[in-house]
């Protein structure tokens, strides 16, 4: 549990992660993304076996329509109403941020964008130590907003959740292929006979997935490399310690090594959060994984003001931030790294996980510093569009050509000259 309640001066040394050796980690993901590369479904199957302890052949890597009939006969009712509601709220969330063609026509110019989706788009689901139904949820339906036209799905199928094959099937993923880790990110980067090479790869996974991303990134898109989950509460003496409590286990039952942070300006509530972690820590069923995370990961920092708290989270640029501070609104001001911020009491981070809208796909390890959530924008392309008639090409040729000239770029000043001076 968290030992200590440490102040401002210690920040540092407190969200530091212990340094892993990433490396030898990443020799072992390029070389199974060669293989899968060169042997393709060979190499997809071995690894499946190895890993997954899950033997599987061209006939079986695909989930079967009555795989995903039995599926939905086993999901009760309440939970299927459930899914569609988060759906049906998370798809009106993404349709308010479809970019439209942008083309501006002014004397003889025609400059601009049309807005086009990749064709086949590949997620990810994690599916080791829980299901996440949730993330189909916050990758295919962008994707499916975005007017992808094939949206394939990846997920350790030794033992595929139900609602995870339910959750796909009502998004409108085409295929989902029994295959997870970093296997299953080559074979989406680069195709096999069974799994088709796609456009953009979304979704998060454990560090092989995070590795074998960075890897093929260039042979495909991919959302971004996220690491463990993370959660930073700023908070003052109006928040209640109950509630912060469980938000900062509702990370660390995530992972190992999640992050749970706690910035206060009140001791006395620092404390209290201190004890309603060990309170509520019994009662989780996921208590092994969380206490570890809580225990190597977790700490609570004791500062002066909220506006010193805010800045410290800004150094931090956290997966998750919450406010529970008074005036939370007008703090929102002053954040300017952050993956999603929730604002007061009663905006819990799993809000954001299963129904809000906004992506829970987020920048993790201070890459919200310049990176965005997941969205619409991940599966679309901008092409450019430039027209120019004949007068409004005479009005700027000779600038083009010097400048081409410039850099010693004759053909291209010709290219210019050749029709201006027609």
């Amino acid at each position: 549990m968290i030992k200590t309640i440490c102040d401002k001066n210690d920040f540092d040394k407190v969200f530091k992660r212990s340094r892993t050796d990433y490396e030898n980690m990443r020799e072992g993901v390029k070389r199974i993304i060669e293989a899968v590369k060169t042997n393709g479904d060979k190499a997809l199957f071995e690894y499946t076996e190895k890993f997954d302890n899950l033997k599987i052949t061209p006939q079986t890597v695909l989930v079967s329509e009555a795989e995903i009939e039995k599926a939905y006969k086993d999901v009760d009712v309440n939970t299927l109403e459930a899914l569609r509601s988060a759906k049906n709220n998370i798809y009106e969330y993404n349709k308010r941020h479809i970019r439209h063609n942008k083309i501006n026509c002014e004397n003889g110019i025609t400059t601009g964008y049309i807005v086009k989706p990749v064709t086949r788009a590949g997620i990810y689901v994690p599916g080791g130590k829980a299901a996440y139904p949730s993330t189909v949820l916050m990758c295919a339906i962008p994707a499916a907003v975005a007017g992808v036209k094939e949206i394939i799905m990846t997920t350790p199928g030794a033992n595929t959740n139900p609602l995870t094959l339910v959750a796909a099937r009502e998004c409108g993923v085409n295929k989902i292929f029994k295959i997870g880790g970093a296997q299953a990110i080559a074979a989406m980067a680069y195709g096999t006979k069974s799994v088709p090479k796609v456009d953009v790869i979304s979704g998060p996974g454990n560090i092989y997935v995070a590795l074998a991303k960075r890897e093929v990134y260039g042979e495909v898109g991919i959302d971004m490399v996220a690491g463990p989950s993370e959660i930073l509460i700023v908070a003052d003496e109006s928040a209640n310690a109950d509630f912060i409590a469980a938000d900062m286990l509702s990370q660390a039952e995530h992972d190992e090594m999640a992050t749970s942070i706690l910035i206060t300006t009140n001791k006395e509530l620092a404390e209290s959060v201190k004890k309603r972690l060990c309170e509520r820590l019994d009662k989780l069923s996921r208590r092994s994984i969380a206490e570890k995370s809580i225990d190597n990961y977790g700490a609570i920092v004791i500062v002066d003001s909220v506006d010193e708290g805010i800045a410290l989270a800004n150094k931090v640029a956290p997966e998750h931030l919450e406010l529970c501070v008074k005036d939370a609104e007008n703090h929102l001001r002053g954040i300017e790294n952050a993956g999603a911020v929730f604002i007061g009491n009663y905006s819990p981070e799993p809000l954001g996980d299963y129904y809000a809208g906004p992506n829970h796909v987020l920048p993790t390890g201070g890459t919200a510093r310049y990176a965005s959530s997941l969205g619409v924008d991940n599966y679309i392309k901008k092409i450019s569009v430039i027209s120019y008639d004949e007068n409004a090409l005479r009005k700027v040729g000779k600038t083009i050509e010097t400048l081409a000239n410039a850099e010693g770029l004759t053909a291209h000043a010709e290219a210019i000259g050749v029709r201006i001076r027609k």
